[in-house]
């Protein structure tokens, strides 16, 4: 089974249709042990960190996050949910993460033309192949919408990169642990693939 972790950030009923328009359910759940029961976990996200990391820790989601991940099972982030995996943002202030990826989250800094946030389709290069990527083309395009971009101190865990303008973490990959900083489930077919190999892992 595939849990999506609910915290009520984020578009849930969305990441659970695009599973399941890849032939694959997924339950949205705050339920601390249908999570530790499921299969694969998912930390989807729209909105602030600090609120976010706030509703983690009311909900008692914390431990059940970590436990998956050191277990083993496949684990994905997205959007929020892979800056939550850091150790520090610094979106509105300075909050703690999750601390399970070394790093910070930072605001761009763009030139005066460009807008914050960076919202639309951008090109994502595979600097590795994590295996939710198989059969993605290299340079595919994908659906961001953030202000903030994550800055790993192990460059070895940035395994996609995308621009605006200067290159940042779009997909980082530590064994079991994956996440895009871009919206599989509004990025078409070279999405939907993404959260179907997961799903198949």
């Amino acid at each position: 089974m595939i849990a999506i972790i609910d915290y009520q950030m984020g578009n849930l009923r969305s990441v659970q249709k695009a599973f399941e328009r890849g032939g694959h359910a997924a339950a949205v759940t705050a339920d601390a042990r249908t999570l530790a029961q499921a299969d694969k976990l998912v930390l989807p996200g729209v909105g602030a960190f600090g609120d976010a990391i706030a509703e983690l820790k009311r909900r008692n989601l914390v431990e059940p996050i970590r436990h998956a991940i050191e277990a083993g099972k496949p684990f994905l982030g997205i959007c929020l949910g892979l800056q939550l995996l850091f150790d520090v943002s610094h979106e509105d202030g300075e909050h703690e993460g999750l601390g399970i990826l070394a790093g910070e989250v930072r605001r761009f800094e763009v030139p005066r033309e460009m807008k914050v946030p960076h919202m639309g389709w951008n090109e994502v290069h595979l600097r590795r192949r994590p295996p939710i990527c198989a059969g993605v083309e290299d340079n595919s395009h994908f659906y961001f919408v953030h202000s903030y971009y994550v800055s790993p101190k192990d460059q070895s865990v940035i395994a996609g990169e995308a621009s605006y303008p200067e290159p940042f973490c779009a997909v980082a990959w530590r064994d079991n642990l994956f996440a895009t900083q871009f919206h599989p489930e509004k990025s078409q077919q070279a999405g939907l693939r993404l959260l179907k190999n997961f799903a198949e892992l």
